[in-house]
């Protein structure tokens, strides 16, 4: 079976006949599941994706060893791995795509599971849905999801490798959706269309969610008629890609005329040309020097080669709100470290998705380095009374504090150079704990396997005790241990829980850790602050940068990275960025994983010890 294929534009329509969906980048299959044992998910080109996919065909056979449901299924959609609810990684997908190895590709399953994001709804049981209107066909699917307890929109937190496209009625809406998180595009589909089979059908109209450059041409490839493209990086020309795609036949006549006839030296069917001709590109990602889906717009003859800069380059590919205006990005903000103000608010840019998650209504604290690393810093809690409207704040003791719960906040946050997110254990408004953090903090980052040896004990206990746990680095010299709680518990429990687990560190292992404040009474051995979890109390935000001379970045790990290798040094903002597209955020899961931690029993037995204890009656 051929999928129907939507019609590229560069506008979208509009009307009440249109619906809409977020475009995600992955690879095109039909899912046909016909019995058990005959489960098929085929590519655009017919070829069978589930020996790369392991993992969706084993949530289908265990959703039927759950709870049976009506066969034959057939299901249109993208096998995709989700970077956030409206976007993706995609070349982590071809990764997976070109394995080979089975044990290689089932370590990858487990890791980083694939979803399949469905959209549409071809056959259920002896019905066909092909003829009926894409509404029908889209309810349809929602009601299969619905009754499966799958679901009805796309979530990386959710660990079911089938997932919902829904549609959206306000085109607006869905095109900022798309803009804030940096994903493909959106298709637009008339709502009484039928799914036509094998076509490229002007019923779907895709757009793409472009980013935009300026460059010039630097080369001809005449054997294969590509254009090699750069910009200036303090002189010296620097290659960024190059494109193929978008020019007229009598545009591409033209330029190759010019190229030749002006070319500085050939090289097979390479020719080269000085900077000359300026032109803007669009394109989806740029990864590893290289342009994703390259396509020219216009030429820019009223564009000097000059004005073609790295520098502008890169604050284009960030893709910044407009609203928020960054100044001297050219600013250094560390001595031993070269990164710029501009390397900075891409990094914020590049991790919002995962950033913004945890900041949403925590009242923050910001430590602001205006002059970089090497100047004066200082504590902010007040929002200033200059902060644009798209600012939101929460009162509390007569202090104005901002809620990061925006990109636009985030990257004025950014150029303000806040570096340091400190947040605290509790939402704005909230009367309950959100979660338990345990600081781990040895005496230097010579002793910092002694974290290592505390969270890996404290990781056992908490596996005894069926509550599951995060943890990331300080971004200094120690590690953090986080519990997420479900509602209704207060900060008297949790004062309970944490002092709990410091003795009981401290007692089992008195000669490497300790519970005393006074650092010169701790003797070497690491400090276990249970204190530091209380209200009015905050911790460095996952992600945060440090205001260290090294620019380390307080980062979640995967529980198996913590082991006598780890490296705290070794998380600079260009790691944490590598990390990230390549493995994902440790801490996706964390809201999903309170409604199933059992803290109720851990609180209960504590607060009968301590009436045993206060009874004078023996411990049990």
């Amino acid at each position: 079976m051929k999928p129907m294929l939507p019609t590229l534009r560069h506008e979208l329509p509009s009307g009440n006949d249109w619906l809409y969906e977020v475009k995600y980048d992955g690879f095109r299959g039909i899912l046909s599941v016909q019995s058990y044992d005959h489960i098929t998910l085929q590519s655009r080109n017919g070829k069978e994706l589930l020996s790369h996919f392991p993992e969706i065909k084993k949530q289908i056979q265990q959703l039927l060893d759950k709870r049976p449901f009506s066969l034959p299924l057939i299901l249109d959609g993208e096998v995709a791995l989700l970077r956030s609810s409206f976007s993706t990684e995609f070349q982590e997908l071809q990764v997976r795509g070109r394995m080979r190895n089975d044990r290689k590709i089932l370590h990858a399953a487990a890791s980083r599971p694939v979803t399949f994001l469905v959209f549409d709804l071809l056959q259920l049981e002896k019905k066909s849905y092909i003829q009926e209107p894409y509404l029908r066909r889209k309810e349809k699917l929602k009601e299969v999801f619905t009754r499966l307890h799958l679901p009805v929109e796309p979530a990386p937190s959710h660990p079911s490798t089938l997932q919902m496209v829904p549609y959206y009625k306000n085109l607006e809406q869905v095109w900022e959706l798309v803009e804030i998180d940096e994903g493909e595009g959106v298709v637009a589909k008339r709502d009484q269309s039928k799914w036509d089979e094998g076509k490229r059908s002007t019923n779907w109209i895709k757009c793409k969610n472009w980013k935009h450059c300026q460059c010039f041409i630097t080369a001809l490839d005449d054997a294969n008629d590509y254009f090699h493209i750069g910009v200036y990086d303090n002189g010296q020309v620097m290659p960024i890609g190059l494109f193929h795609f978008g020019l007229s036949a009598e545009e591409k006549r033209s330029v190759k005329a010019t190229i030749k006839q002006n070319s500085t030296g050939k090289n097979h069917s390479l020719y080269y040309i000085d900077p000359a001709i300026t032109v803007e590109i669009v394109y989806l990602h740029w990864q590893e020097g290289k342009l994703r889906e390259p396509h020219f717009k216009q030429f820019l003859f009223s564009t000097p080669p000059e004005a073609c800069t790295l520098d502008q380059f890169m604050m284009d590919e960030a893709s910044l709100p407009k609203k928020v205006d960054i100044t001297h990005p050219e600013k250094i903000l560390f001595r031993e470290v070269s990164m710029m103000k501009l390397d900075y608010i891409r990094f914020l840019r590049k991790m919002s998705v995962v950033i913004l998650p945890f900041f949403k209504n925590r009242p923050l604290t910001c430590i602001r380095f205006p002059h970089g690393v090497f100047g004066e810093s200082f504590y902010q809690k007040n929002t200033p009374d200059y902060s644009p409207a798209f600012v939101e704040t929460y009162k509390e003791d007569q202090i104005h504090y901002t809620l990061c719960n925006n990109l636009k906040t985030l990257i004025w946050l950014g150029n303000q150079l806040a570096l340091e997110f400190h947040v605290p254990f509790q939402k704005a408004g909230d009367e309950y704990v959100n979660e338990v953090v345990f600081d781990l903090d040895p005496p230097s980052r010579d002793h910092f396997s002694l974290a290592v040896k505390a969270a890996t004990i404290m990781k056992e206990l908490f596996d005894g005790l069926n509550l599951q746990s995060f943890v990331k680095t300080s971004g200094n010299k120690g590690l953090q241990v986080y519990i997420p709680l479900p509602p209704g518990y207060t900060w008297k429990d949790t004062g309970l829980f944490t002092e709990f687990i410091a003795h009981y560190l401290v007692s089992n292992d008195p000669g490497d850790f300790t519970t005393e404040r006074l650092k010169k009474n701790r003797k070497g051995r690491l400090y276990v602050d249970y204190i530091q979890h209380g209200e009015g109390k905050t911790i460095i935000a996952p992600y945060s940068l440090r205001g260290n001379e090294e620019a380390l970045v307080a980062t979640p790990l995967w529980w198996d990275e913590v082991n006598e290798n780890l490296d705290p040094e070794q998380f600079t903002i260009e790691e944490v960025l590598r990390r990230f597209q390549v493995k994902g955020c440790p801490f996706t899961k964390f809201d999903q994983v309170k409604k199933f931690q059992p803290f109720d029993k851990v609180i209960d037995f504590l607060k009968k010890q301590v009436k045993t204890n206060k009874d004078g009656a023996p411990k049990s």
